[in-house]
């Protein structure tokens, strides 16, 4: 399959199919541990497990962990974990991978055990993000148990969330996750910033990477099973200055409402009710050219011309009687 998106823009080639099933987990490294335990339990209503002198786990669901927290001397994504059915894709992986000249790495026996899984590889994006692909995933000894009064996180087949990276250039780093990776376009967008949203399953997109031109991680995005679990946390935010990224807003391409906290370590969780489901196997791709944003989502991380542009996208959008659809979720 190919997509040519805009003169001038990258192509899309899926050469391969996929072996990955969704975002499993993800690593911070930080210093200020007490802050990130007090953010994830506090506001956003993770459960901390197993805390020791290293650090601590994170649950969002039945998993053990899901998000890993280590103590270290910087403010970083410290790896982003893939899943795969199992061993046999695995392996199959690794060979992809290292026939076309990447580096992998089998994980040693204590960092399977530290992340809980039966098996994993480490491998490196063209950008140099650090990623673990793995298998076997275990279960918390107990039932998950929010750190605040909230409904759920919707994670399951979906799996934690996704993820968005921003990059110099995006032909640097998009062939890896579609060609080899197998990553699926979703949609685009061109203004009022680049943006490319690829899917693994019917979560609309696990993976996006916008133009920036700065290499870096922008965002995890986790999802809740009640759009108040989303207002009561925006009005939490909204009590610690400078906690909030990006306002309250509803997405145009995936649907989702929701807002951006800043984390203790700079990058932000997009923290969302929503999100539309699509067929993975019929889904066609398309240009998003009105805006990335029906409502809200100020973006204070874009400089005062962008906003605008976006703000007039938004307006534009209203004005032509652009809306998603108003529903109420079911078991999917």
């Amino acid at each position: 399959m190919a997509n040519q998106i805009g003169h001038g823009q990258p192509r899309i080639e899926r050469m391969k199919d996929s072996l990955l099933q969704s975002l499993g987990y993800m690593g911070v490294e930080t210093c200020r541990a007490d802050e990130w335990a007090s953010f994830a339990t506090d506001l956003l209503g993770m459960q901390i497990a197993d805390r020791g002198d290293r650090g601590f786990t994170l649950r969002t669901d039945a998993r053990a962990a899901r998000l890993l927290v280590d103590s270290g001397t910087q403010e970083r994504v410290a790896f982003i974990g893939w899943e795969v059915t199992d061993a046999g894709a695995l392996a199959a992986l690794a060979v992809r991978l290292s026939d076309a000249g990447h580096a992998v790495a089998p994980g040693p026996a204590d960092l399977i055990e530290r992340r809980q899984v039966a098996d994993l590889l480490i491998a490196h994006d063209p950008l140099g993000n650090r990623l673990e692909f793995f298998h076997g995933a275990a279960e918390g000894a107990t039932a998950f148990v929010p750190g605040r009064a909230i409904s759920g996180f919707r994670t399951g087949p979906l799996g934690l969330g996704h993820v968005v990276l921003t990059a110099r250039s995006v032909e640097a780093v998009i062939p890896f996750y579609t060609d080899l990776l197998g990553f699926r376009l979703s949609d685009y967008a061109l203004r009022p910033f680049p943006a490319w949203f690829f899917h693994l399953n019917s979560r609309h997109h696990s993976f996006a990477v916008i133009g920036t031109g700065v290499d870096g991680f922008h965002h995890l995005m986790v999802e809740l099973d009640a759009l108040d679990d989303v207002g009561q946390a925006y009005d939490l935010a909204q009590l610690e200055e400078e906690r909030i990224g990006v306002t309250l807003g509803r997405h145009s391409n995936d649907h989702m409402t929701s807002f951006y906290a800043r984390s203790p370590s700079g990058f932000m969780i997009e923290y969302g009710w929503g999100g539309r489901s699509i067929d993975p196997e019929r889904w066609e791709p398309f240009e998003c050219d009105f805006g990335p944003s029906f409502w809200g989502h100020e973006r204070d991380w874009l400089g005062s011309e962008k906003r605008a542009e976006a703000r007039q996208l938004r307006l534009a959008a209203a004005a032509a009687g652009r809306r998603a659809p108003d529903f109420v979720r079911g078991d999917d």
